[in-house]
């Protein structure tokens, strides 16, 4: 059992940054897939991005492309979002997950799953 703890959310203007965190509960977390969801109100939550265990391989969805930054620290166990740009789009619930497998943007794939932390982007 992995448990995942998402920290850093908050109320920013829109054009600022923000960094997520997400600890792992367990040293094993380095073999795992890292990756970030976000679940506006009234919206189905959708993906972010994603890392590999090995943290040589990263993914974005178009929204977010060239504005967030993924990344991992394996002596950590933690699974970082560097966010830039922020746009009141952007606001939504941020939830970190871990997958033992592939990385994939399916949520039905990822095993295990933070509580989520909140971003408010106001214009």
């Amino acid at each position: 059992q992995v448990q995942l703890v998402e920290s850093g959310g908050g109320l920013v203007q829109a054009g600022g940054s923000l960094r997520l965190s997400c600890a792992a509960s367990r040293r094993t977390f380095s073999s795992y897939g890292g990756g970030w969801f976000r679940q506006a109100p009234g919206k189905e939550r959708e993906f972010v991005a994603a890392i590999s265990w090995s943290g040589d391989t990263t993914y974005y969805a178009d929204s977010v492309k060239g504005r967030f930054t993924i990344s991992k620290n394996n002596a950590k166990n933690t699974v970082y979002l560097q966010m830039n740009s922020l746009k009141p789009e952007d606001t939504a619930a941020y939830y970190c997950a871990a997958i033992r497998g592939r990385v994939g943007v399916e949520e039905s794939r990822w095993n295990y799953w933070g509580q989520g932390t909140q971003v408010t982007v106001s214009s």
